[in-house]
């Protein structure tokens, strides 16, 4: 599960098959309540920026973009700019360690993919492109990872590892995976020594310095075999994300819990990096990639609750 909506208006109406009137009413009830603090929210322990922002924003209804003055919630999932009613000051800035790109499925509905939460967020440091329309990654396989889950992808602590052999000409992504062709335009590169498994992720600062860029595919599972298997993106080391649980509430029937949304697959990734590879203590840096996620929960939460479901 890769995609989502944001769009709080459309959200509600699918959530409850009463109808809008219905809703209205949740909401009007829910505008006089400070936001519910739910025992069972994984979200809640989150270190984020002040969300009365939203709250405000919320209360006064769909606004229009700045730039090509559509209506919307929040933002403008086309623009990738906060409405009118949102400042930009208002909004947290994320810095993150390595440069993200997101891949996104054309067929996908723009309003329903939180890949727009990180370029928001971290504008620096994120670029979404629309499929077919990708970066050729061949040569700098060196310094370049896939979030996706496949036989042959690693944890993030293995990261490392997995990437030094992309440095060495002619040696395969992975052990098992020797079919593939050697990276013939792979940048040339100073020889180094071998290096045991512990010996790499004892140095990983060094290592992790060649991790540059991260890949994620923005789609609905059963969207994504068109993307991943472009050949402009074979060969690249894959990386999967095993333990997290998705808090997405518009879950994919038939898939594990396990698959997240796109912006719940890069906080996550980002988290066990900074653990894992730049080992160093995580104190919330990246929490604010989720300020509008983890509001639409809650939203969504307390607007269910209205409704009778739960």
């Amino acid at each position: 599960q890769l995609t989502m909506s944001l769009n709080s208006s459309t959200l509600l109406h699918e959530e409850n098959a009463q109808g809008p009137k219905r809703n209205t009413e949740c909401l009007e009830s829910l505008e006089l309540q400070t936001p519910s603090s739910f025992q069972d929210n994984p979200l809640q322990q989150l270190q984020l920026a002040s969300q009365e922002v939203l709250e405000k924003a919320k209360k006064s209804g769909r606004s229009k973009c700045p730039r090509c003055n559509s209506s919307r919630m929040f933002y403008c999932y086309t623009c990738f700019v906060p409405v009118e009613t949102v400042p930009t000051k208002e909004i947290p800035t994320v810095k993150l360690p390595l440069k993200i790109d997101i891949i996104k499925h054309p067929n996908e509905t723009d309003g329903k993919s939180t890949a727009v939460h990180a370029k928001l967020l971290a504008p620096d440091d994120v670029t979404i492109y629309k499929y077919p329309c990708i970066p050729e990654y061949e040569e700098k396989r060196h310094e370049i990872a896939l979030i996706f889950p496949g036989p042959n992808s690693v944890s993030v602590k293995d990261i490392a590892f997995h990437l030094q052999k992309y440095t060495k000409k002619g040696v395969c992504a992975s052990d098992d995976d020797c079919s593939r062709e050697p990276f013939l335009k792979q940048a040339k590169r100073e020889p180094e020594e071998e290096k045991s498994p512990n010996e790499c992720i004892s140095g990983s600062r060094n290592e992790s310095a060649r991790l540059k860029k991260i890949i994620f595919i923005d789609s609905t599972w059963n969207q994504t075999n068109k993307i991943i298997t472009d050949e402009r993106l074979q060969g690249l080391l894959q990386i999967e994300l095993k333990t997290r649980k998705t808090c997405f509430w518009r879950h994919q029937k038939g898939k594990p819990d396990t698959y997240l949304s796109t912006i719940e697959a890069i906080y996550y990734f980002l988290v066990d990096y900074h653990q894992e590879i730049l080992k160093e203590s995580y104190k919330g840096q990246y929490d604010n990639l989720l300020f509008f996620f983890s509001f639409m929960y809650t939203l969504i939460k307390d607007a269910k609750c209205c409704a009778g479901k739960e």
